[in-house]
């Protein structure tokens, strides 16, 4: 009777121990699915639950760094008296040292110590492990290390102030912990990312908006970029630097902070683009990025620039990182920021900054392009404002008007050519094919790049080609030819700068291809008489034509295929002792009244 007796009462017990840990796993999954952001709740779930169901009156939970060089404590449960200070600072080498939190989390291994008095790191006066017996009182110990995908992220450390053994049930139940842990860990830092992600593309945008609102003014610009980056980056100070005029110098184009000794030194003193000591400029000419981990370990190098040595002093700095502004094969300037604590700075961290830096060359050249233009603009009109009224209201014109059609004027010193008059005109017509379509699926971003890169490609073949007007309206592009500047073969340099166009379209095709971006190309040739001049009201012109030749070349446009060039029949007439031509037979065209029998170009003549 009494062995049943005693079997029930170790059987109640047992089973009240199974409730309890059932309980403290739940504990520890509300706290997890709470914690989207900081593991640390989670952390003091497990540290609590585990001291209390291993009586253990001690505890800290230790992770590794993101550079995994030292491992750190940010948890920890119980009342230490001395300890709990040292755990607030402790780094603890991950690859030397013999403390057992740091050898669980190298090897993935549970280890447990009966009496961490009588280990060998205590008796050769280890300060940590000393601290832990003399000031804490800890003599039985556990340590299980947290891992994930096979690798020691932590460790979880548990102390009796005692010499009682942990057992394998401790052991197993902390494992489960550890587990947890892992869990925990894992989803704040795919938060995280996500959350850090979202925030650079949203800062990323907003930069390109500003960049568009400022074409005259960079400031805006390097203020926006320089309190993205210092934010993202977690830096508290960031500087700008440029070339001055002179090239003499790097100065200040922007401060996150004014406040900063090192902004109020360098702005009294820039930095000398003759001083190699300077890091600054040593960054710059090497148009390198360069990450100093921690000055503190520049401090005797005999090179390092007074300058610098004087701030390091005052500002307390540490870590330190130099992005350059690259613009063709020089830096015009550096973006750098700087911590301080020790904390280098990630390959995200760069990468973000490389992205900003480069946006911040665009800025620069946006506005010197503008203020060019504004010069040229105020330079011509000086020049005709000392010449007669006529020839002044033609330089206003040239603002609004093609820069052929504006030259043309210029040089002919008259504007009887932009009244409207008729003009036999070789016209061409091109468009992307599939571009609608793409444009629905693809980021805004996407969109834009590939438009630059289809405009800016189709325009150097129009200049080489010598074309005298061309209007762009979203992918589609207008071309003419004999008008206002004579050719002797309209339909041939149509033809021409059409198969030019169709070869440089094939190559950006492929290219769009690989990036998953399915784009062709389709052009239309005509040849016809057309009405040209002047369209628009005071401060918006346009040179522009419209007819029966113009539609048709639209017409023909739409209707081509993929890597089609099709001709009407009077440019065809024109040019097959040229070209080789198919017909395509009679095909009825949008707004044309009558079938016509359209033309399809298939190679050179002769070929």
């Amino acid at each position: 009777m009494a062995s049943q007796t005693g079997q029930h009462i170790g059987g109640d017990v047992a089973s009240e121990q199974a409730r309890e840990r059932e309980a403290a796993t739940l504990e520890v999954l509300q706290a997890i699915s709470r914690s989207r952001e900081d593991e640390g709740p989670v952390f003091d779930a497990i540290l609590e639950n585990a001291c209390r169901l291993c009586d253990a009156p001690l505890a800290y939970l230790s992770m590794t760094t993101e550079d995994r060089t030292h491992v750190v404590s940010p948890a920890r449960r119980g009342a230490f008296a001395k300890f709990g200070t040292t755990l607030d600072r402790l780094r603890v080498p991950l690859a030397e040292s013999r403390l057992a939190l740091a050898r669980a989390i190298r090897e993935c291994r549970v280890i447990r110590e009966d009496d961490i008095a009588d280990s060998e790191i205590y008796t050769s006066g280890d300060p940590n492990r000393v601290s832990m017996v003399e000031d804490e009182g800890a003599r039985s110990m556990m340590v299980v290390p947290l891992i994930s995908n096979g690798q020691g992220v932590g460790s979880i450390t548990l102390y009796r102030r005692k010499i009682d053994p942990f057992q394998d049930d401790d052991e197993t139940l902390v494992e489960s912990f550890a587990a947890q842990a892992v869990i925990a860990i894992e989803n704040v830092r795919q938060f995280c990312e996500l959350q850090t992600r979202l925030a650079r593309e949203a800062a990323t945008r907003k930069i390109l908006e500003v960049i568009s609102l400022n074409p005259d003014d960079e400031q805006p610009i390097f203020d926006m970029i320089l309190e993205s980056a210092t934010q993202l980056c977690k830096a508290p100070h960031g500087v700008l630097l440029l070339r001055n005029a002179e090239d003499t110098h790097l100065v200040i184009a922007a401060a996150n902070t004014e406040n900063s000794v090192i902004v109020k030194t360098v702005r009294e003193n820039p930095h000398s683009l003759a001083d190699d000591k300077s890091l600054t400029v040593q960054a710059v000419k090497s148009m390198q990025v360069r990450q100093y981990r921690d000055i503190e370990e520049l401090r005797d190098y005999q090179d390092l620039s007074d300058q610098l040595k004087a701030t390091l002093q005052l500002e307390r700095m540490r870590t330190l990182l130099y992005v350059p502004l690259i613009k063709g094969d020089r830096a015009i300037g550096v973006l750098a920021l700087y911590r301080l604590e020790v904390s280098e700075f990630t390959d995200d961290d760069i990468e973000l900054l490389k992205t900003f830096a480069a946006q911040a060359v665009i800025a620069i050249e946006n506005v010197r392009q503008f203020k060019a233009l504004e010069s040229l603009n105020a330079e011509l009109g000086d020049r005709v404002e000392a010449q007669v009224g006529e020839i002044e209201r033609m330089g206003r014109l040239k603002r609004f008007l093609p820069a052929a059609v504006a030259d043309t004027v210029i040089s002919q010193g008259s504007d009887k050519m932009l009244s409207s008059h008729r003009a036999l005109l070789g016209v061409l017509f091109c468009d992307i094919r599939g571009f609608t379509a793409f444009c629905e699926t693809a980021e805004p971003e996407e969109t834009i790049e590939v438009l630059q890169t289809y405009h800016q490609e189709m325009g150097k073949l129009i200049n080489a080609h010598g074309a005298g007007v061309d209007h762009r309206m979203g992918d589609g592009i207008m071309v003419l030819f004999n008008d206002p500047l004579p050719c002797e073969d309209p339909s041939g340099e149509a033809v021409q700068l059409a198969i030019a166009m169709r070869a440089r379209m094939a190559e950006l095709s492929k290219k769009w291809k690989r990036l998953g971006y399915r784009l062709g190309f389709g052009v239309g040739v005509s040849l016809g008489y057309a009405t040209v001049g002047m369209v628009g009201f005071e401060g918006r012109f346009d040179y522009t034509a419209s007819g029966t030749a113009i539609n048709l070349a639209a017409r023909l446009c739409d209707e081509a295929e993929d890597g089609e060039i099709l001709l009407s029949p009077r440019a065809a007439v024109a040019v097959e002792d040229t070209f080789q031509l198919e017909s395509r037979g009679e095909i009825s065209l949008k707004g044309i009244r009558e079938p016509m029998e359209v033309f399809k170009l298939t190679g050179a003549a002769g070929a």
